[in-house]
């Protein structure tokens, strides 16, 4: 009997290490089978700064979440060639593995977007999305093009490729085709094609980009994307890096409120109408000193719209004109000139809100609806302000007239049959048919424009007299 308690006390001491073993076991395997972790962020549209925003806040997301790979879904026809190149800056210094995939069905990655996709490590599209047509658009290209005045020439009936003759153009070209060979290279993709995309504005289908090696593979969504590329070798940050991302967990990354203004801020239409409340604002404030709300909003108008302007790239020139017109608009409220100084600054608003961003990129630019809409506010302010500078000139010649015949007035000096007399505590100007001493009192029988028609008092007011003294004190 001893010896069977025996046997039963060593049974349950085994069962119990090899629950123990079991659960340790368990425990091990439920670590080591933790799903992999994707976080998304998608590029949609024009890339400006509020683009670069984002994808540098969402690498470094992707770095805090120890993310396995960040994929960007891009959707772009392009945007500024500064936004891109920080964005391309940042992708290739990412410890994250970063993938390009064009998506969904319909999208594109044009102009800079075909940039940022050959800088990812893993290049997809989905099928029936497109890339290419990477030639940079030309910089400081004047003013704003019409509608339909950019559309290129046809041959035989196809759209020829942009002819980039003048040197600042063909620089432009080299420099571009210099930074998509370099970024082909890095990830051994078709260095060729990339040149054709930026020189003669080549475009592919998905399918014809995976069949020569421009991208890498072609998913139909992000979970077929994320199974293909498992056990991968990608290069993140210049180290090669092996995929783990089967049946991986997405986590979708969303701009956040700094990133969302700074997006409606870049847009230049926004910039130069906040100015224009700034400064309007602000003579209304100066107008009316006793007001505080209009040149708080003005000035607050003013910073953000400065601000919104120093993320684009201005032509100087541009800013420069509609400065000058601002300040002739201002110095017209301020001291009328009866339209001189506003027509003036009118036109120089114009030419230099048309001349602002510099860029022939149509996201970028100034609309000419909204040039016109805020030339249109701004003549309709100087015509009522000219018209009630007018009827107050008329106005106040008609009270002059009722005000100053028949009264009494002082002659200050006289020769030659005029002079200036003190009259209602203003010198004026005036004339008379007998000569005049300083000191001598007058009646004014009428104006003349601005000229006091005077004639000598009779009876005993005909003595010279003192000063006045209100003139005195003048």
């Amino acid at each position: 009997m001893a010896a069977g308690l025996l046997v039963r006390l060593s049974a349950l001491c085994l069962m119990a290490v090899g629950l123990a073993v079991s659960a340790t076991v368990g425990h091990g395997q439920q670590d080591s089978g933790q799903r992999p972790l994707a976080v998304v962020a998608a590029i949609e549209g024009a890339i400006g700064p509020s683009t670069t925003r984002y994808v540098t806040n969402a690498i470094k997301a992707a770095g805090e979440r120890d993310a396995d790979i960040l994929v960007l879904r891009l959707d772009t026809p392009g945007g500024l060639a500064s936004s891109m190149r920080e964005i391309i800056s940042e992708i290739l210094s990412s410890e994250v593995p970063v993938a390009g995939f064009v998506a969904p069905p319909g999208a594109h990655a044009a102009s800079a977007g075909t940039y940022i996709l050959y800088a990812t490590g893993v290049a997809a599209m989905a099928p029936g999305t497109n890339l290419g047509a990477a030639t940079p658009i030309q910089i400081g290209g004047g003013l704003p093009k019409l509608p339909g005045s950019d559309e290129p020439a046809e041959k035989d009936g196809e759209k020829s490729p942009p002819q980039n003759t003048d040197p600042k153009s063909a620089k432009a070209v080299n420099d571009a085709a210099a930074l998509i060979r370099s970024l082909a290279e890095i990830h051994g993709r078709n260095v060729e094609w990339a040149e054709k995309a930026v020189r003669e504005a080549a475009s592919l289908t998905a399918a014809e980009a995976l069949e020569i090696n421009v991208i890498d593979l072609v998913a139909e969504d992000i979970p077929m994307l994320l199974n293909a590329v498992d056990g991968r070798v990608v290069t993140a940050n210049g180290k090669k890096v092996t995929l783990t991302t089967r049946n991986a967990t997405t986590e979708t990354f969303e701009p956040g409120a700094l990133t969302r203004l700074l997006a409606i801020l870049s847009n230049p239409n926004v910039a130069l109408i906040l100015m224009m409340i700034g400064v309007y604002g602000l003579i209304f404030e100066f107008a009316n000193p006793g007001s505080i709300g209009p040149g708080v909003i003005g000035v607050i108008c003013l910073v953000l719209g400065l601000y919104a302007l120093n993320q684009l790239p201005l032509d100087y020139t541009g800013l420069a004109l509609v400065g000058l017109g601002v300040a002739f608009m201002v110095a017209e409220a301020v001291t009328p000139t009866f339209g001189v100084l506003g027509v003036g600054g009118l036109a120089s608003f114009v030419i230099g809100a048309a001349l602002l961003v510099d860029t022939d990129i149509p996201a970028y630019q100034v609309s000419w609806w909204v040039i016109a809409v805020m030339a249109g506010l701004s003549a309709a302010a100087l015509i009522v302000l000219i018209g009630y500078l007018w009827r107050v000139h008329k106005r106040g010649l008609v009270d002059n007239v009722s005000q100053l015949a028949g009264i009494e007035a002082e002659i200050l000096d006289w020769s030659g049959g005029e002079g200036h007399v003190w009259a209602e505590g203003e010198r004026w100007h005036a004339k008379g048919k007998v000569p005049f001493k300083p000191g001598e009192m007058v009646r004014v029988s009428k104006l003349d424009g601005l000229t006091l028609i005077v004639d000598p008092l009779t009876g005993d007011n005909a003595a010279p007299a003192t000063a006045s003294p209100k003139r005195q004190g003048a």
